[in-house]
């Protein structure tokens, strides 16, 4: 079964696993395909979470791809550019291309087929066409003007004849189709094996001519968001990277442990600290806590029992969470069963409008004085940005992929591709992709635990999910949506887990999420006790949560959340589901 965000990229998945591929082949090529059909989600300069389970040694392990901040990046050289605030755009926020080194990890240690073998869709729709999406259209469409006065490298990639794609058109990427093959043809000429070719491509990029293009092309002064408004207007500055080829050759893809708590019956497992996947599991554990499993599904009770749940939660990601190779993170504390008896006490009848984080083991919470700041500003989001929750908010705004594996031997994919937005960065000459701009969630503001730093992993929203059922994989999922990740997932887990939905009536049910603390994109921007929902939940719910204090948005219907899941059924059966918004999302098997 493979199901993710795009119909061609679950297709390609799907024809490996027919070949004779495992799971992490398949997410290999999904994830590949994925980078070339939707570059205003995603590309080969962004970066990588991903959740996998071994089938032959029973290991749920995390690749984690999300590159780490240049060397040079510090507090002291954003003050002597003027910036006190780390734009959304341009080539000031680009951090280590991640995405590529971890489908090379992932593929080399638990795949079983050659780095061509998984490349070849990737490169073809990238050489030979593909159709192109509505929103990847508009988004062109929308920052046109910029590519064609400033980021001209971008112009001769999407703008081509001068103009803008229109939706379903063939487009092709001829010149990121030369560099995924030279990076395949440069791998095969490291030796004969596999792993040999893998590591060859792997020095290519990071090493070789990859890493060459990227350190010339951040030595120059690009257009960015520095200042607030849409990128390349009068008055925006101009800024070279903090990014280095010796930033690209000293940095590896790594594994490690994730982290789990227990929800109705099942094992929830998520990424560290680094992401906001625990954010997730301390929802889930103060749920469990005030008895979620009482409440009707869809109900205003419920409706407001997550949100408020959240708005705890998530005041703890923006006090605590960080890169614990750098900063100490009190994970055990956060997790414990005693923390989330105690943050779930504090869930009132009414909507609160405040950020509290608490006191984990004794820890004392931080917040950036931005997000103080936000939270005293609160208000509807300036205009020119997208609505609260449709994507990942930002100047000149990009979202993320998601795709879920699991194949006939047991192994599971669950992987969250984001970043290299075609509208974020210019494209880099000669390689036909994007840098990511993941740094501008770094604080400039020194001593908290998200403060920028050299080579750093950036605080993310990337976050990919995976259940247990006695240790055993049950279900892989995921969604794009920025700081919405690890709440439209929310009803959608108690829905399935705690009340028996079947998977895909989980993933249509009507969603919502909060806006109440600040984005983590630029401008970082906040909504205190903001709620979208989807009018599906009906009035009378929407009013009664008005009732209560929330500031409600209603949503159209089906427009919230883009969540996928592939899985293992208790009785061995394989089951998958995608989600209808936005008519491209696709689930297959056989």
């Amino acid at each position: 079964m493979v199901a993710s965000t795009h119909w061609l990229a679950s297709a390609t998945g799907m024809s490996v696993l027919e070949r004779g591929g495992n799971a992490f082949d398949a997410a290999v090529a999904t994830g590949l395909v994925l980078h070339v059909v939707e570059p205003h989600l995603n590309g080969v300069g962004g970066d990588l979470p991903a959740l996998g389970h071994d089938a032959r040694t029973g290991r749920t392990f995390v690749v984690c791809g999300q590159g780490v901040s240049p060397a040079a990046a510090t507090a002291q050289a954003c003050t002597a550019l003027g910036i006190e605030d780390i734009p959304g755009t341009g080539l000031l926020p680009a951090t280590v291309p991640g995405a590529f080194g971890a489908w090379l990890l992932m593929l080399s240690r638990y795949g079983t087929m050659r780095l061509r073998e998984v490349a070849e869709p990737a490169i073809g729709y990238a050489r030979n066409g593909y159709p192109l999406v509505a929103q990847a259209a508009a988004t062109i469409a929308g920052v046109a003007p910029i590519f064609t006065e400033h980021w001209t490298s971008s112009a001769e990639i999407y703008l081509p004849g001068g103009r803008a794609p229109g939706p379903r058109q063939r487009f092709a990427n001829p010149r990121l189709a030369d560099t995924l093959d030279r990076l395949v043809t440069e791998g095969e000429a490291a030796g004969p094996g596999r792993e040999q070719q893998i590591e060859g491509a792997r020095r290519a990029f990071y090493s070789g001519f990859v890493a060459e293009a990227i350190d010339a092309f951040c030595a120059t002064e690009q257009v960015d968001g520095s200042v607030v408004g849409p990128p390349g207007v009068d008055g925006h500055s101009r800024h070279c990277g903090l990014l280095t080829g010796a930033d690209l050759d000293t940095w590896r893809a790594t594994e490690e442990a994730p982290l789990a708590v227990d929800f109705a019956g099942h094992q929830v497992v998520k990424t560290g600290p680094w992401g906001q996947g625990p954010v997730l599991l301390q929802q889930l554990a103060m749920l469990q806590a005030a008895g979620v499993d009482r409440l009707a599904p869809g109900s205003a009770d419920l409706v407001h029992l997550v949100v408020e749940v959240a708005k705890l939660a998530f005041a703890d990601r923006e006090a605590f969470y960080g890169d614990p190779d750098h900063v100490q993170v009190p994970v055990a504390a956060l997790l414990s069963r005693r923390y989330a008896a105690e943050r779930a006490a504090l869930v009132g009848s009414v909507a609160d409008r405040t950020l509290r984080p608490g006191s984990p083991g004794g820890s004392s919470p931080r917040l950036a004085v931005r997000v103080q700041q936000a939270m005293v500003d609160g208000g509807p989001w300036p205009d020119g940005l997208a609505s609260p929750g449709q994507g990942e908010p930002t100047v000149a705004r990009g979202d993320t992929c998601h795709l879920d594996v699991v194949d006939q031997w047991g192994n599971v994919v669950a992987a969250t591709p984001s970043g290299g937005w075609l509208q974020s960065s210019p494209v880099v000459p000669g390689l036909g992709f994007s840098l990511g701009t993941r740094g501008q969630m770094f604080w400039v503001e020194q001593g908290l635990s998200s403060s920028i730093g050299p080579r750093r992993r950036p605080r993310t929203t990337l976050s990919p999910g995976m259940v247990l059922r006695e240790g055993k994989p049950y279900l892989a999922f995921g969604t794009p949506g920025g700081d919405q990740q690890d709440q439209w997932v929310v009803p959608f887990l108690v829905n399935h887990l705690v009340h028996g939905t079947d998977l895909q009536a989980a993933i249509d049910a009507p969603s919502w999420h909060s806006t109440h603390w600040p984005s983590s994109f630029a401008p970082r921007v906040a909504e205190p006790a903001g709620v979208r929902a989807e009018d599906r939940l009906g009035q009378q719910v929407l009013n009664d949560l008005a009732g209560r204090g929330h500031r409600v948005s209603a949503a159209p219907a089906w427009s919230l959340g883009r969540i996928s899941a592939a899985g293992i059924r208790a009785d061995g059966m394989l089951m998958a589901a995608a989600n209808p918004r936005g008519m491209q999302g696709y689930a297959v098997g056989r």
